[in-house]
């Protein structure tokens, strides 16, 4: 079962999945590049849906400008499965005075298994108990976890959430995602999960490409990690031709444990918005790339069999305690 903005689908329907995309956020951290605008944010979605990619997480988490009510009627409108995303960020997105905060372990574990299991609050408040309503009338709910830490740096806030965070798939074995600073740390954040009795083949690493070691990403696969590659488009920083052979040389032995998104995640980057590359960059001008070096047995499988297993929420650890 993977849980999605419009109910439970089996996971064969999933299709091709970006893995990691957002369709509304807003973050003191990326002023004057909010994604508040549902009109212009399904029109993103349509784009992305209409270049052959049938699902994607929008991996916004609590208190960041998530808006579960028009990601349903984006995903109805587009036909784009989406699976929505609680837990929260790393701290700096928040700013000093943000009441996410303020909250106890106990009260943010609460609040993401009720996100999981009950249904998502229509706007994030301290109380936030105003319930979303899917277009069918009933509730919509999160379908994967979210933690965040800094660059080489797990702070008081990042450890409660991670915590809470493992207490909630406890209760629900809910995939998690952690976003990853420069992709640092990656070994200590699966650490802490486990010992709260996460185990690693439930956990994508997200930006694990931002740190492109094959020879790390091949021992965090050994260990069951999925290796989060969102780095596309990303040309300051490196080619997409440096993606591709990474992924060629940790497919060699770990193809079973890559999955792709974007992350475009700034209205100055969504077509839509007015910007570029858009949604549609990681289907229509990457992956065309991608198979003709790989294959296209190699890119179903990154695709569609590996974000299949991991948002699945029947999925069973392949490393039993």
């Amino acid at each position: 079962m993977i849980r999605t903005a419009l109910g439970d689908i089996d996971s064969a329907e999933l299709g091709r999945t970006n893995y990691h995309e957002h369709l509304f956020q807003v973050s003191p951290l990326l002023r004057g590049d909010e994604l508040d605008d549902e009109q212009l944010s399904g029109d993103e979605g349509a784009l992305l849906h209409e270049a052959g990619i049938d699902a994607m997480v929008d991996a916004t988490p609590t208190g960041l400008g998530r808006d579960p009510e028009g990601v349903a009627r984006i995903s109805a409108r587009t036909g784009l499965h989406v699976v929505l995303t609680t837990g929260a960020h790393r701290r700096p997105h928040y700013g000093d005075e943000h009441w996410l905060l303020r909250l106890s372990v106990d009260e943010l574990a609460q609040r993401f298994t009720n996100d999981l299991d009950e249904g998502m609050p229509a706007v994030d408040t301290p109380e936030g108990q105003t319930p979303a309503v899917a277009p069918s009338g009933g509730p919509i709910r999160a379908g994967i976890l979210k933690a965040g830490i800094g660059y080489w740096e797990i702070g008081s806030f990042e450890r409660s959430v991670i915590e809470a965070i493992c207490v909630a798939h406890d209760a629900t074995n809910a995939p998690v995602m952690v976003h990853l600073e420069y992709g640092s740390a990656a070994f200590e954040v699966l650490a802490l999960l486990g010992d709260g009795g996460v185990e690693a083949d439930r956990v994508v690493l997200a930006h694990a490409d931002r740190n492109p070691d094959a020879g790390l990403h091949r021992e965090l696969a050994t260990v069951g990690a999925y290796l989060g590659y969102d780095g596309v488009a990303r040309h300051r920083n490196w080619p997409d031709s440096a993606l591709i052979q990474l992924i060629e040389d940790v497919a060699a032995s770990s193809l079973d444990r890559i999955v792709l998104g974007g992350d475009v995640a700034r209205r100055t980057r969504y077509v839509a918005y007015g910007g570029m590359p858009g949604l549609a960059y990681l289907p229509e001008r990457f992956l065309p790339r991608l198979e003709a070096v790989v294959g296209h047995e190699l890119v179903a499988t990154i695709m569609i069999e590996n974000p299949r297993r991991l948002l699945d929420w029947a999925s069973a650890s392949r490393f039993p305690a």
